[in-house]
């Protein structure tokens, strides 16, 4: 079964495209959110039973946009895909939305196929599913952009100084917790765990959870 979550402010879009989802077979909308903030505050919920393999995200939302919805999402979910589904093919969106994590981008004129074979797609690791206009303008910006080269050092060079305290927090973030459950379980405030988890970043180069898991997981 593939789940999948809808965030998008229109609820006749929302209704309309989960019943489509919903008619194929081994496909399963899990829920439906109005912003970012609502996607975020599902996740929570969800993720203590079942997550969304793939989350369709609208960019233009009150409260909370997709592009910040998806960065953060990406930072506190990373195995879930992203899948832009939005009615801008602006270059700043674009730019914006691959910056932010994005695994695809569609427009919303596409037909519903064209969806499913997105999710396919993302799901099997066969690239970034991209609308043809969309795609076009990616490969300009990525053409016209400036590449900062920088040497990464190996992990063995590397030296990561965590305290006890950090590697307890950096494990239990790997396990998907948020910064509440962290402050529960071992009994201080969401700030000071705040505080530790950039300390952690800075010490480990990295700047979110993903980066972290996967340099954890090289280790």
């Amino acid at each position: 079964m593939t789940y999948i979550a809808i965030v998008d402010d229109k609820q006749s879009l929302r209704k309309a495209l989960q019943d489509r989802l919903n008619a194929f077979d081994n496909y399963e909308v899990l829920f439906t959110a109005e912003n970012g903030k609502d996607f975020l505050e599902k996740m929570i919920e969800a993720r203590k039973s079942i997550s969304p393999d793939v989350v369709l995200m609208d960019i233009d939302m009150p409260i909370m946009n997709g592009i910040e919805a998806v960065a953060q999402g990406k930072d506190r979910y990373p195995n879930s895909k992203y899948l832009m589904l939005t009615i801008f093919d602006e270059d700043e969106k674009i730019f914006n939305a691959i910056k932010a994590g994005a695994d695809g981008y569609l427009l919303k004129d596409e037909p519903v196929e064209k969806i499913k074979e997105a999710i396919i797609n993302l799901l099997n690791e066969e690239g970034a599913p991209m609308s043809p206009s969309i795609a076009r303008r990616a490969f300009n910006l990525l053409m016209n952009a400036k590449v900062d080269v920088q040497e990464t050092p190996s992990l063995n060079e590397v030296d990561y100084n965590l305290t006890e305290r950090e590697k307890e927090i950096l494990l239990k973030l790997i396990d998907g917790l948020e910064y509440k459950e962290i402050a529960q379980d071992i009994n201080v405030s969401p700030n000071t765990i705040r505080n530790h988890v950039t300390k952690i970043y800075k010490k480990l180069h990295v700047t979110s959870r993903a980066q972290a898991m996967k340099l954890f997981s090289k280790k």
